[in-house]
């Protein structure tokens, strides 16, 4: 097997970690969010935390179908993730903080396409594209929004 046919499994649980842990928090956001966008923003963020959601089973599966393991609870996941916590309950500085990392997020997903074309792996690929698609959706609402 080849250095980046062993690479795309790593790659994949970062990407599932740190899908996991926006999942989480953006629904503390949805939870904990104060302002004059509440009522917008609430909805956004519990529209966004159930797609991510959805997004991390999605990713999960296809480590599994490569023969790999996903991540085994919460704490894997939460050493694994690069996100940070929240640290504002305002809904602009939620909202600026959301963006930052699904911009993140479409980064590390298009290295990692590029890994999964490299062994020919056009489902993989074509899973994390569709994932890029999603975050930049999401960054440019957010965008929009705080603007």
């Amino acid at each position: 097997m080849s250095k980046t046919a062993e690479s795309l499994p790593s790659h994949l649980n970062q990407i599932l970690a740190d899908t996991y842990a926006l999942a989480v928090k953006s629904h503390a956001a949805h939870w904990n969010l104060t302002g004059a966008q509440f009522f917008t923003l609430h909805a956004a963020f519990g529209s966004q935390y159930e797609a991510l959601t959805d997004a991390a089973d999605e990713l999960a599966e296809r480590l599994r179908a490569l023969g790999a393991k996903a991540p085994a609870g919460i704490l894997a996941l939460a050493k694994a993730t690069s996100l940070k916590d929240i640290t504002s309950n305002d809904g602009l500085s939620l909202a600026k903080d959301l963006l930052a990392d699904h911009v993140a997020m479409s980064k590390a997903l298009a290295k990692a396409v590029t890994a999964a074309q490299c062994v020919h792996d056009e489902a993989t690929a074509d899973l994390l594209i569709g994932r890029i698609a999603e975050h930049d959706k999401t960054a440019w609402m957010l965008k929009a929004t705080i603007s």
